[in-house]
């Protein structure tokens, strides 16, 4: 494939990245990350990512986490049960195209898969009245913490130390004393193996959203996507002979064979879920009144070198009609810090007239 060459490069991300600026501008305002004169220093999406690249480490040109990805094509199959929660036309009965990255957390694309023991899955939506839907889920229901400024500090918890080059234990167990919420993700970590594939592994949307129906009635939504395939437990960690590219490897052999697929499952909440915290699971038999929307079907891989997805970045508060955020003050943050590792990759993509991911 040509690769586009940098004079072409400078204008057309350009306007991407000042249109993804004035969105991370309007939200950073919302979230409070606007420092006004005199104040005290201030969390800002910028400081968020520099929080990232010193305890990820930094890769010119790639995402700031997840930087270790495939890119994805297929389309989602709406069987038309979406629209008695939401009005937004990806839920009407048809088919809406979608791009999508499989990756896993951290700073490094080099890492080995096996040290990874969470599985994510990005998707955008191209819906048939031109708006976009994107998302971004991970294979743990719940998130580590519950605001920005927690997020902060546990990244300033995870820097290396100088002399070892690993996080130091005693700051680890600081921070998870000051954060108790961080309890519930630990446990699941712990507890539920990481996946084999990335193909047979479920995926939470884990923040809550509000869906509007056609009435102009509100509920609040999570959202996951539950695979066709039966999940299976990696045993790669203990494999001398692996494979450090096995995750993409695999999903490329699995493809051969034809496509895989999942149903995307919407899961309103019941009286007294917590609609604004993250890190709070709702109560198993919300379960029980999950709606099948329709079945994600992915088709084929691409290298996130020059692949559909290389470009996109996946904005949680890019959302039609019919979806809306809730006051979860983790949406905003991330939006406003994917803006800003956006931008930097972006920018030394143009600077060293290469493409990469």
């Amino acid at each position: 494939m040509s690769r586009p060459q940098p004079s072409w490069l400078v204008p057309r991300y350009a306007l991407i990245v000042i249109v993804i600026a004035a969105i991370a501008g309007a939200f950073a305002w919302t979230a409070d990350w606007i420092q006004w004169p005199g104040s005290e220093p201030a969390l800002t999406p910028a400081r968020m990512i520099d929080a990232f690249e010193d305890s990820m480490g930094r890769h010119a040109g790639f995402r700031r986490n997840h930087a270790k990805g495939v890119c994805v094509r297929g389309y989602f199959d709406s069987n038309g049960n979406g629209a008695a929660l939401s009005r937004a036309s990806v839920f009407e009965r048809g088919r809406t195209p979608v791009i999508g990255r499989l990756s896993a957390p951290g700073g490094n694309p080099a890492q080995d898969d096996a040290n990874t023991s969470v599985r994510s899955f990005a998707l955008l939506f191209s819906l048939r009245n031109g708006e976009q839907w994107r998302t971004a889920m991970n294979s743990v229901p719940v998130f580590q913490v519950a605001t920005p400024q927690a997020l902060y500090e546990q990244l300033v918890a995870l820097r290396p130390d100088a002399r070892t080059g690993q996080p130091d234990p005693a700051k680890l167990s600081a921070f998870f004393s000051q954060h108790p919420e961080t309890t519930a993700f630990r446990e699941w970590i712990d507890t539920h193996p990481p996946s084999s594939a990335f193909y047979n592994a479920s995926y939470f949307g884990i923040d809550a959203f509000r869906f509007v129906d056609a009435n102009g009635n509100t509920r609040f939504v999570r959202w996951s996507v539950v695979p066709d395939t039966p999940y299976a437990a990696s045993n790669e960690r203990t494999n001398p002979a692996r494979d450090p590219d096995f995750l993409a490897h695999d999903l490329d052999l699995r493809l051969q064979a034809g496509p895989v697929s999942w149903h995307l499952m919407l899961t309103p909440a019941g009286r007294g879920d917590p609609v604004d915290d993250a890190t709070r699971a709702w109560p198993p038999e919300r379960e029980l009144h999950r709606v099948d929307a329709g079945t994600i079907v992915i088709e084929r891989a691409e290298s996130q070198i020059d692949g559909a997805c290389r470009d996109i970045n996946f904005d949680p508060l890019i959302l039609p009609d019919g979806i809306a955020p809730s006051d979860d003050p983790l949406l905003a943050a991330r939006s406003a810090a994917y803006a800003v590792s956006f931008e930097r990759r972006t920018r030394e993509e143009v600077g060293a007239g290469t493409r990469r991911r």
